[in-house]
């Protein structure tokens, strides 16, 4: 079936990176299969990084299938854009359903990209990951590309204005080795792997990253940067999901008490 929606979207992203002076710095794309299915498995610390991790993958004409959280399909400018991409849709009530039609995406050789950390990570370094991508890629019998990506969280992320003007950014992304899950893996152990090859490849791109973040927000507090450290933003986190809980609940109150 011909992409219509993918291929502009893409274009208007890479505009936008020129528009936006990002400084791209790309290692291991060859690792990007050319055909068959894959489980791209990535860090996050942006709003942006689907479309980032997606970008280099483009020149092969490999469209990434990302699995996204339901309310990014639910509005209504970003929902008609995501469902003609084929971005998969993550009701957390409903998690089966999602990872029904990615097993399905997979073995009919689609690439199908996960952030298994599930959010953005608020102390720049990997969390704990879900074992979503461990299992598609075990079921569907396909590889695992561990993917890490830096810069991103300095144009836009959670808990930080947008820094959208004309600024030399460097953003650099790295993908790994593509490994193969066995059949009779323990999955507890697979995600340890998963979450060390994901760190690794973190530390590879800071590591050769140009500006020093040392005493800035957007660096972790490893490398001398104000960000909390894994637990200080674990806590933060949960106040911050609670907070979301207790505005939603008096929403609800609200909408009752006005009928």
């Amino acid at each position: 079936m011909a992409e219509i929606v993918y291929p502009p979207v893409a274009s208007a992203f890479k505009v936008s990176w020129k528009a936006l002076g990002i400084k791209f710095k790309v290692f291991g794309d060859e690792h990007i299969p050319t055909s068959g299915g894959a489980v791209l498995a990535s860090n996050h610390i942006s709003y942006l990084d689907f479309a980032l991790i997606g970008t280099p993958a483009s020149p092969k004409k490999r469209y990434i299938r990302f699995m996204a959280k339901k309310e990014i399909f639910d509005n209504k400018l970003a929902g008609p854009l995501m469902r003609g991409m084929k971005h998969i849709s993550v009701d957390r009530e409903k998690g089966s359903t999602s990872l029904v039609a990615a097993m399905r995406a997979l073995r009919s050789g689609e690439l199908i990209g996960i952030f298994p950390e599930a959010t953005i990570s608020l102390s720049w370094e990997v969390k704990e990951l879900k074992s979503g991508a461990v299992r598609l890629a075990q079921g569907a019998g396909v590889p695992i590309i561990p993917v890490a990506l830096w810069g991103s969280q300095r144009i836009l992320t959670k808990g930080h204005k947008p820094n959208l003007k004309r600024k030399k950014i460097p953003v650099y992304i790295a993908y790994g080795d593509p490994y193969l899950v066995p059949k009779d893996a323990d999955i507890v152990e697979e995600e340890a792997r998963l979450h060390e090859k994901i760190s690794d490849l973190l530390h590879l791109v800071q590591e050769n990253y140009p500006d020093s973040p040392t005493g800035h927000w957007w660096g972790p507090k490893r490398l001398g940067g104000t960000a909390p450290n894994l637990e200080e933003a674990a806590i933060e986190n949960a106040r911050r999901k609670a907070a979301k809980a207790a505005q939603k609940d008096e929403k609800q109150n609200k909408k009752k008490e006005s009928k």
